[in-house]
């Protein structure tokens, strides 16, 4: 069996400590032996082994595992291409045969780190490396990302993680597509009124501002995870469900996306930043209050745009796509919106129910609801929409959210199929960069303030056609346990 050797960039950075050290310690004991690994952190901050591992197991739950073993520091400075002859001495003397480097380092730091490794003879054919998001800040920038990487890496060893693509329920979107029949017919514009993406969160930026306010919503979040979330609901089903065809046909949603003219841009784009607000009985300070972030910051922490397909299936659907820091809940949701029948024939006892619904809950309460009208029990012919719930919980299941475990072992065993390809960073910047490129040229754009606690800015019901809404899933913020049910 072949030795590996995970090679962490960063390691006793944020990223390292609170996700990846987890999931690692989740992956070994999931496969315990036999799954051969071992976890060199690295970084400029001197540590013995003791002292870092107490720094990133003050539970012991690593102790607990025996993971504590497969885990060793060393200093390392980035910076400096002689300090990587000490991982060349590492691999020999613990007979490590493939390396999976991990960057979880500031991008700045990625011509660095892959230069250094190729003038010390690091990277062979079995040699992979995994890279964070945001890949690039624009579409120059993600172009020059891709082509620095493959001076040192082929595409087929470069992994960019998105960890929403390691999901169980963002999974689950293809098999309630291409396994069940029942929706492929009405899955299209002749059936589907409009589609809502919304990806929010009940916090701020938390200790992140020097890495946010250089960043903002639409890096951060809608440039990968809520486009990759938009790419499975409006994909071609694939001729076989392998790396090379699926994301094959991600990149054709892409490519597919209307263009935006920057004229455009100020009615189909809303963006806002929260301000002073109560959420959860606590009284929030506003984001440019916030560490790290400048006292007259421009940068978005919500967004929401509407976005159209240019296709044979989805001409004239248009999909609404938002996120948000400091909302009232955390939650991550699908909702197909089916159009009306073309001719209501039953009444309404009282207000007439909305068209049916799909929704498909990422998180929290993973699974699904279809709403349907039914008639009210009783003299007339009255309806009234009643919920279909399938959920994991109701089916005795869990979901396992631990993305970057299914992730690391697959970039491990050499399966990209949940990574974005460079075709595709290259094609979702080509489409998003026109929103950028309008707020650098017109530095007075809105940006509307919204109370921590709200559900972002009111502007941001005006881009719905129709005189519809948003659909906010928690309908009773006074009871915690129905807070955020389906």
């Amino acid at each position: 069996m072949e030795k590996h050797a995970i090679v962490i960039f960063g390691g006793s950075g944020d990223l390292a400590s609170r996700k990846l050290m987890p999931s690692l310690n989740n992956l070994f004991k999931k496969r315990g032996g036999s799954l051969n690994f071992e976890v060199i952190s690295t970084g400029r901050t001197l540590f013995s082994k003791a002292d870092y591992l107490e720094k990133i197991d003050r539970k012991g739950e690593y102790k607990q595992s025996g993971f504590y073993s497969r885990v060793d520091y060393l200093q390392l400075d980035p910076y400096i291409p002689q300090e990587y002859e000490k991982l060349a001495k590492e691999f020999k003397e613990r007979g490590i045969t493939k390396v999976l480097f991990y960057l979880a380092t500031p991008p700045s730091l990625y011509p660095i780190i892959t230069a250094n490794l190729h003038k010390t003879n690091l990277v062979d054919k079995k040699s992979r490396i995994i890279v964070e998001k945001p890949f690039g800040y624009d579409l120059n920038s993600g172009r020059e990302m891709n082509n620095l990487l493959n001076q040192v890496f082929v595409e087929d060893q470069i992994y960019r993680i998105d960890h929403y693509l390691g999901k169980e329920t963002v999974q689950n979107i293809l098999a309630l597509r291409f396994a069940n029949t029942i929706f492929e017919p009405i899955w299209n514009r002749h059936y589907i009124d409009r589609v809502e993406i919304t990806a929010v969160e009940n916090m701020g930026i938390e200790k992140r501002g020097g890495f946010y306010d250089g960043v903002g919503a639409l890096r951060d979040m809608v440039q990968n995870h809520l486009i990759q979330l938009l790419a499975l609901v409006a994909m071609e089903p694939p001729v076989h469900f392998s790396q090379k065809e699926f994301r094959d046909e991600v990149v054709k949603v892409y490519n597919s996306l209307k263009p935006l003219q920057k004229a455009d841009v100020p009615k189909s784009v809303i963006r806002g930043q929260y301000i002073e607000g109560e959420r959860g009985g606590v009284i929030a300070k506003p984001y440019r209050l916030e560490d790290g972030v400048a006292h007259n910051s421009s940068t978005e922490t919500f967004i929401a745009m509407k976005v159209n397909i240019s296709n044979w299936r989805w001409e004239g659907v248009p999909f609404y796509i938002r996120t948000g820091k400091q909302m009232p809940t955390k939650v991550t949701e699908i909702v197909i919106h089916f159009k009306h029948t073309p001719h209501r024939l039953f009444s309404c006892r009282e207000e007439c129910p909305e068209q049916n619904q799909l929704i498909i809950r990422i998180q929290p309460n993973e699974g699904m609801v279809l709403k349907v009208d039914m008639k009210i029990p009783g003299g007339g012919f009255d309806v009234v929409q009643v919920p279909m719930e399938m959920t994991y919980s109701t089916i005795g299941e869990s979901v396992q959210d631990d993305a970057y475990v299914r992730l690391i072992e697959e970039a491990m065993w050499g399966d990209a199929t949940l990574f974005t390809r460079s075709d595709a960073v290259e094609s979702s910047w080509n489409y998003f960069n026109p929103v950028l490129e309008y707020w650098r040229e017109n530095p007075s754009t809105p940006l509307y303030g919204y109370p921590a606690g709200s559900w972002g800015p009111l502007e941001s019901e005006e881009i719905i056609e129709g005189g519809h809404k948003w659909t906010n899933p928690c309908k009773n913020l006074t009871n915690t346990k129905n807070y955020c049910e389906l």
